[in-house]
């Protein structure tokens, strides 16, 4: 598979732990570590869209605009302050 050369920016005591697991050879190198990281998370994201999208089928369909305002209330969220999930 081919691979991109990037930057990424990480809190440097994050760093620092991750250099800590290499030299104790708990993970190959730096870059092993993220790309392992980074197709964990992808991973996850992608059974959790699934899982989702099955709750959504055995529910009835995606939530109406009415039951977004209910849950709203109920949870005391603003709907200009609620995190989109698209």
């Amino acid at each position: 598979m081919a691979t991109k050369k990037i930057t990424v920016t990480i809190e440097e005591d994050q760093f620092v732990r991750i250099q800590s697991l290499v030299s104790g050879g708990k993970a190959k190198s730096v870059s092993g570590f993220v790309q392992h990281a980074v197709s964990v998370a992808l991973d996850d994201v992608a059974g959790w869209g699934a899982l989702l999208s099955q709750a959504l089928i055995e529910s009835g369909g995606e939530v109406s605009a009415e039951e977004r305002a209910w849950a709203d209330e109920v949870l005391g969220v603003s709907s200009g302050s609620r995190k989109s999930v698209e």
